[in-house]
């Protein structure tokens, strides 16, 4: 039986059975929810991917591990459900006593999805001026050379001489064609992404979000924060398991291609890839 979802709705210390001068904290609400649901901080943790640490300084009301209010908000909702609470009222009453909803962050810009265009570069004025002048020079001193040759010429003519033709200029070979451009870095690690695994790229683009990733194994592969601008890329024979903190502040790339979810602010996102088309699992 769900904890907080009981017909009669007297489950006991649920936050919508006490007056708003009664009601239990945040933490001791959860804390009474999982034991009446016989469950354990561990396994707690293991069904949320909430570290075992965090846990217990929820239910102690000490919401400082947790990387700020957006995570805060996050990991309540995520124990709330898990242990049968509603987890819409935990939140509401977190938001009242630390100073309301926080305003949503504007999105980050979008990534390319084949590859991140570099920022355009400013024409270098000086070196098109240096090159101009050199150019006016040499023209400058190939027309006196020029003038002095034929000067030369008529002068040999004049006195008899034999002047020579100028051997005409080797034609360039039409059969000889230009290499091909190399292609841009980021369209050779996209396109070497393997076919016989799965290839997950995340790319920190906003403000800095908890993220964990899981192997086949159920080995973690990674478990921290990224801050803005960073990434880290995880392959696997089989599956990787995803938990993003704050879903809107990461970008995925998987098997080579951007995965395009309109995620919003400080949504907590468990997803799963294989290696077929990118799906959430």
């Amino acid at each position: 039986m769900s904890i907080g979802n009981s017909p009669d709705g007297n489950a006991p210390d649920s936050p919508g059975n006490f007056p708003e001068d009664d009601r239990p904290t945040i933490g001791r609400a959860l804390q009474q929810a999982r034991i009446a649901a016989g469950l354990t901080v561990d396994e707690v943790s293991t069904s949320t991917r909430v570290r075992i640490p965090i846990v217990h300084a929820i239910e102690a009301d000490d919401f400082t591990r947790c990387g700020g209010d957006v995570y805060a908000r996050g990991h309540i909702r995520t124990l709330a459900s898990a242990v049968g609470l509603d987890a819409s009222a935990l939140v509401a009453q977190y938001d009242g006593e630390h100073g309301g909803r926080p305003a949503p962050t504007p999105a980050a810009p979008l990534f390319e999805a084949e590859r991140i265009r570099p920022e355009p570069r400013r024409p270098n004025w000086t070196a098109a001026m240096v090159a101009a002048i050199v150019a006016v020079v040499g023209f400058v001193g190939f027309t006196m050379f020029s003038g002095n040759d034929k000067q030369s010429g008529t002068r040999s003519v004049a006195e008899g001489a034999t002047a020579t033709a100028p051997a005409p200029k080797p034609k360039p070979d039409k059969t000889v064609k230009p290499a091909p451009p190399k292609p841009d870095p980021t369209d050779s690690a996209i396109a070497a992404a393997p076919k016989d695994r799965v290839t997950v790229k995340m790319v920190a683009t906003g403000t800095k979000s908890w993220v964990s990733a899981r192997a086949s194994n159920n080995r973690i592969l990674f478990d921290g924060f990224l801050n803005k601008g960073d990434s880290k890329t995880f392959t696997d024979p089989k599956k990787l398991d995803l938990v993003l903190g704050d879903a809107d502040a990461v970008q995925l790339f998987v098997n080579g291609k951007e995965v395009e979810d309109d995620f919003s602010p400080g949504q907590v996102e468990r997803l799963t890839y294989t290696k077929g088309d990118p799906e959430v699992g």
